[in-house]
């Protein structure tokens, strides 16, 4: 079994792909997005589970891949904003290296734009990023062994802390 470097975690908006893609690029690493595994798995978008299958199935499908992911990636993996709210996710994330990226609701609703492509995003998008921000936000800072700030920073500046965090100060 091995483990990944880190597990990015966060809502919509924190930059867990982008952040992702840099530290797992800096360490020499390969980057897996739950997202994207959810994807290949299913055939399709995930906006495309959601609507064909329900928000059900996407999270039983979601689970899956993590918990596979989790025990067989050994590079950075990135989280859909929602992944962590599975009690059998937490339980398993336990065990590893997780980051949790802070974004404030300013700077999340900037990011994710109209949230096009984003199911939970339909309707009001400022209210709803407040939401899973005031929902989701415990369960980070739970699970997290590093939190770190994003708001107002490039994705170099954030994923250089992710790298000293992870790394003690060696990269």
């Amino acid at each position: 079994m091995s483990a990944p470097r880190a597990v990015l975690v966060g809502t919509m908006g924190a930059g867990k792909t982008t952040v992702g893609r840099l530290v797992a690029e800096a360490l020499g690493v390969g980057f897996a997005d739950s997202d994207h595994l959810v994807e290949e798995r299913a055939g399709k978008s995930v906006q495309d589970v959601f609507v064909d299958d329900g928000e059900q199935a996407f999270r039983a499908l979601e689970r899956q891949v993590v918990a596979a992911a989790l025990d067989s990636h050994d590079g950075v993996l990135s989280l859909g904003g929602g992944a962590v709210l599975d009690p059998a996710t937490q339980a398993l994330l336990a065990a590893h290296q997780v980051v949790f990226l802070r974004v404030g609701l300013a700077d999340a609703v900037k990011r994710v734009g109209l949230g096009v492509g984003r199911p939970l995003l339909l309707g009001n998008v400022r209210s709803r990023v407040k939401q899973l921000l005031d929902e989701r936000t415990p369960v980070y800072e739970g699970l997290a062994r590093v939190v770190v700030e994003t708001d107002g920073r490039t994705p170099q500046d954030v994923a250089a802390e992710v790298l000293a965090a992870i790394t003690g100060g060696e990269s």
